[in-house]
């Protein structure tokens, strides 16, 4: 078990009972899944970028992608239905675990210039996005080995009912939010 689930099932549950008054234990939001996705827009001309985005999505998430098609032809954009324009993968469990406590520990601390999170990025209904401009930031990728720098979109989907429940326990697992 990973220190940020054993930290979770600890700490955070205790700390997020007492303020916001939950009767059970059930009650106390959770980490659901984190989705990464990375849309590559130069796919449709060029197959092998999109071949190079899917190898650097494996190597920092651990486990296989899946490629995004588009769902509508838009012609000023020169995509037609059905044409691979990105990958995703969906983490949960252990591996999701792993990957915020990389995330958080490791990689946003090697932004450039970094005064810390967006706070207002919750959707309402306590999910998170974050996005990052650069694939250079996660220690697995090598800086010889990348063709062009690629930012990707990273969701934390929690249980949570609220935008501030969810904001405390992103909190509590030590996301570092601006003040």
């Amino acid at each position: 078990m990973t220190r940020l689930k054993e930290t979770y099932l600890n700490e955070i549950v205790d700390g997020m009972t007492k303020k916001f008054g939950y009767k059970n234990v059930m009650q106390v939001p959770k980490l659901e899944k984190i989705v990464i996705n990375m849309g590559v827009g130069e796919a449709k001309d060029n197959a092998k970028v999109l071949e190079s985005a899917v190898k650097d999505l494996e190597t920092i998430s651990g486990q296989k992608a899946v490629l995004t098609r588009a769902k509508k032809s838009v012609a000023n954009f020169k995509i037609r239905e059905g044409m691979a324009i990105g990958c995703k993968v969906t983490l949960r469990g252990e591996k999701m675990y792993e990957f915020a406590d990389r995330l958080i520990n490791l990689s946003l601390p090697r932004v450039r210039d970094f005064r810390g999170v967006n706070p207002n990025a919750f959707d309402g209904r306590g999910n998170y996005a974050l996005g990052i401009k650069e694939q250079l930031i996660f220690p697995e990728i090598e800086y010889d080995k990348i063709d062009k720098v690629r930012g990707m979109d990273i969701i934390f989907v929690t249980t949570a009912e609220t935008d501030e429940e969810a904001r405390e326990l992103l909190t509590q697992f030590g996301m570092p939010f601006q003040k």
